[in-house]
């Protein structure tokens, strides 16, 4: 009966997508993303020898671009170690396969088809992996069914889980079945490691989290930028990283207000040029967009940099003394590691924090602080601009905390190397 009602579910959300679509930018690239796809899928299947089985694949699905940024570290250590393996890598979301579809760390990247299951026994057929690899929050009863039912291994890795989850409820039995197709679940806490124990799970591993291998890489491969090192001018930064208009509602009356040389970059979520121009008429400040620095001739002059592009805010910490990290006034917080590497007092809303282990971990210890307003911001931020001493020891526990919890792939990497050695 729940198998019914799970199947349901996804022809229902199918529908739904398909019926906003019109309206709506994100479900139309949902629908037209997956527009033929078999037919592509086959070509490609038989053009590149999938179906022949000359070539091994190692597939990994991910839901979105936060998915991706976990499983990274593993899929570029996986090639290295496994270079007789082509990869095939399949998004859940527009806003992971938009923006990775030319990511060359994989061979082939497609949208998954909706978990339904004649799709799910179409793609598994067609696409014949030897092995697959879920991110995180993927489980995908149809497709777990089916690659079950041929025998090919598949693992779930970077999974973190709570127990207010439906698989730890009473009514919870379809869901932990889910669970139990997976050859072996590597997690990233102790917690989750006993949850599922308490649920008769044991091919299981405490692995830890690859985020902070990604993060690391991202120190050790950090891009320079020429033209955010002459806005910096050898002052101060404070970074407002993925930033929301209720982010912005707290930073703009201190950035105002500031006037002890400080400069700001400002990185939205979200690329909307209406609404970064209203935040620029509401500074007092001097402002500059991105896209205009490098042709302004006084650009150290300038106050306040504005991203208008994607994909630098990563390398931009580097630069930064402070940041500010969005979207925990809201629906959740944004990723806090990537700040926190470059070592940093972060600050971020007292709201939707709390289920990120890594920013209850950091407050802590004393290297991030939850705020619930301006004046809450600016007396912590003054605290630390009048004693550099306790900004450098914020600094130092973000980029240790980093330092020390580095590692997670390595571990997968032997768990999936005892997989492939059956």
């Amino acid at each position: 009966m729940l198998n019914f009602l799970y199947n349901l579910s996804i022809y229902a959300y199918v529908s739904l997508l398909r019926l906003v679509s019109p309206f709506n930018k994100k479900a139309k690239l949902w629908v037209e993303g997956r527009k033929n796809l078999f037919d592509k899928l086959k070509t490609d299947a038989e053009r590149k020898h999938w179906r022949s089985g000359v070539t091994r694949l190692a597939w990994f699905h991910c839901a979105s671009l936060g998915e991706f940024e976990q499983g990274r570290p593993v899929i570029e250590a996986f090639r290295k170690e496994y270079p007789n393996y082509k990869i095939l890598l399949t998004f859940f979301s527009p806003s992971g396969y938009e923006i990775r579809k030319n990511y060359t760390g994989a061979d082939y990247i497609y949208y998954l088809p909706a978990d339904t299951p004649e799709n799910a026994a179409s793609f598994v057929e067609i696409v014949k992996p030897s092995i697959a690899f879920f991110v995180k929050y993927e489980f995908w009863n149809n497709y777990l069914t089916q690659l079950q039912k041929r025998k090919i291994p598949v693992i779930s890795f970077s999974a973190i889980f709570r127990p207010n989850q439906v698989f730890f409820k009473f009514y919870g039995g379809f869901y932990q079945e889910v669970l139990h197709k997976f050859d072996h679940i590597l997690v990233q806490n102790t917690q989750s490691l006993e949850l599922l124990e308490g649920i008769g799970i044991a091919n299981t591993t405490l692995a830890g989290d690859t985020r902070f291998d990604r993060v690391k890489q991202i120190v050790d491969n950090r891009k320079e930028i020429p033209v955010v090192e002459q806005f910096k001018n050898g002052k101060q930064v404070f970074i407002i990283g993925s930033a929301w208009q209720a982010d912005m509602d707290v930073m703009i009356p201190l950035m105002n207000n500031l006037k002890d040389g400080t400069k700001f970059i400002v990185a939205p979520h979200e690329i909307h040029d209406a609404e970064i121009e209203i935040w620029r008429k509401q500074l007092s400040l001097r402002t500059v967009l991105f896209s205009d620095a490098r042709e302004t001739p006084d650009l150290e002059a300038c106050d306040v940099l504005f991203i208008n592009n994607i994909g630098l805010l990563s390398s931009l910490y580097q630069y930064a003394e402070y940041a500010f990290i969005g979207g925990s006034f809201g629906k959740g917080l944004h990723n806090i590691l990537e700040a926190a590497t470059f070592g940093m007092p972060i600050f971020f809303g007292n709201k939707a924090y709390h289920k990120f282990q890594e920013a209850n971990d950091l407050i802590a210890a004393g290297g991030a602080f939850p705020v619930e307003n301006t004046e809450e911001l600016k007396s912590l931020y003054i605290g630390m601009k009048t004693n550099e001493a306790s900004r450098k020891s914020a600094a130092t526990i973000c980029s240790n905390y980093v330092t020390a919890n580095v590692g997670a792939t390595q571990k997968i990497l032997e768990v999936v190397g005892s997989i492939i050695r059956k």
